[in-house]
């Protein structure tokens, strides 16, 4: 049986990506074989695609880090055919095909089952951005931050994880303070639930002082760099960072100040390799914690085509929250 996909290849260095007929039998060891039903973009997936970094290990590969969508054959005892289930992360569009095709063959040990009252739409309309954004919250939680102890920073606001992250933390009643570098984003982010925005400059550039006033009793940052290390130095006393990104860089030049001085905690989050116990407590509060009608709004839904036509527009921030591809459109 052949399928619609989407197919990178390489060749002296450059990584290609086209839309082809992919036949079933040419797709890799796994005991579940999903139908899918919809995939997303997210920043890795453009980093995979742009080959801005080595995401895609072996080549040629069918790129995608998600996917929803209905089984149709299993020989994994946890699950059965007409399980609706997601994917994120894992060997998806690394060493194994991804999501960004009508079919996949995966293990069923990467798949978690779609909580009742969300769709396989729903789920890619989260994604591992939104799941990445739950897992954020949860460390925040974690770590005794609640909503009387002060205001919560979410840097990147405008994109995938800072959206989500931003809906899920005003419904739970935190005070949210937006960063972004995009201004014309405001009421967006407003009606996502946030109390403030303010410009990323603000946090973006190096700072002399290891500690500042405090001001965030957490914060989520998918930015790193100078941001990560601003943010952490005006983290409240006993206050906590999630960091789950690197859209400004990878480096961290600063202080041990903040965590000595104040006890605050750097929690790094990790959505690829998460064990799956912590997966579905991040789905079924996704289920409880995110409002139906913010999630929509942060939705821009194209076709498995018009992927390589919106791709490069991620990484430089020019693309506002999630972008859902239904494969079979």
């Amino acid at each position: 049986m052949k399928f619609k996909a989407l197919l990178s290849s390489k060749t002296n260095d450059r990584v290609s990506t086209e839309l082809v007929d992919f036949d079933e039998a040419d797709l890799m060891d796994g005991d579940v074989l999903v139908q899918v039903d919809y995939s997303t973009l997210n920043y890795k997936d453009a980093l995979a695609l742009t080959n801005e970094r080595p995401v895609i290990q072996k080549f040629p590969l069918i790129p995608g880090i998600d996917l929803s969508g209905v089984v149709v054959e299993s020989s994994n005892a946890g699950f059965k055919a007409g399980d609706r289930v997601v994917l994120n992360g894992w060997d998806l569009s690394m060493g194994h095909h991804g999501g960004l095709a009508q079919r996949a063959r995966v293990r069923g040990e990467w798949l978690n089952k779609i909580p009742g009252n969300l769709t396989t739409r729903d789920a890619m309309a989260i994604g591992t951005a939104g799941y990445t954004a739950m897992l954020c919250v949860l460390a925040l939680e974690d770590a005794g931050v609640t909503s009387e102890k002060g205001d919560v920073l979410v840097t990147g606001a405008n994109g995938g994880v800072g959206s989500i992250a931003v809906a899920i933390l005003s419904k739970l009643g935190y005070r949210v303070v937006a960063a972004t570098g995009r201004p014309e984003h405001s009421a967006y982010l407003h009606s996502l639930g946030a109390a403030e925005i303010i410009d990323r400059a603000e946090l973006s550039e190096p700072r002399k002082k290891p500690i500042s006033a405090e001001r965030w009793a957490g914060v989520v940052d998918v930015a790193g760099g100078p941001t990560l290390v601003n943010a952490l130095a005006e983290t409240r006393y006993r206050g906590a960072v999630a960091a789950c990104g690197l859209a400004q860089s990878d480096a961290l030049h600063g202080s041990v100040l903040p965590f000595i001085l104040r006890n605050v905690t750097l929690a790094g989050v990790d959505s690829v390799n998460a064990p799956q116990d912590v997966r579905q407590r991040a789905w079924d509060r996704l289920a409880t914690d995110l409002d139906p009608q913010k999630l929509e709004s942060t939705v821009q839904q194209i076709g498995l085509a018009e992927v390589l036509e919106v791709y490069e527009q991620i990484i430089p921030g020019k693309v506002r929250g999630r972008i859902v591809v239904d494969v079979n459109a």
